[in-house]
């Protein structure tokens, strides 16, 4: 169990939030692959999925509402959701439960892993 303020957030979003969009902006801004991107934060930190495909497992719509949620309450410009998200999320776009995200689940393709 661990303990927190009762606030926008608490501790994992209010931590993870900022690096979802933080990995949306490097892609938007044609930075690296969304592959690139994905590969280099599980190799560089040990994690078992990168930022895009965890955005796309939990859902671009949680994700855009979960950063509104938190730019309305601390008007840090860390939460300001990317315009690529709002695009996709538009779109219908929303990852694995619509089948396209950042990756193209109904075509077949495949994450990195």
């Amino acid at each position: 169990m661990i303990v927190s303020k009762d606030r926008a957030g608490f501790i994992v979003n209010y931590l993870l939030v900022p690096y979802l969009l933080d990995a949306i902006r490097l892609l938007e801004q044609e930075f690296a692959s969304k592959e690139d991107i994905d590969v280099g934060r599980m190799l560089g930190a040990g994690y078992p999925m990168g930022p895009l495909t965890l955005g796309d497992f939990s859902g671009l719509d949680t994700l855009l509402h979960t950063a509104d949620v938190l730019f309305e309450a601390f008007k840090e410009p860390r939460f300001a959701a990317p315009t690529l998200l709002r695009q996709m999320v538009a779109a219908g776009w929303l990852g694995r439960k619509s089948g396209r995200g950042f990756y193209h689940y109904k075509a077949g393709e495949k994450t990195p892993h």
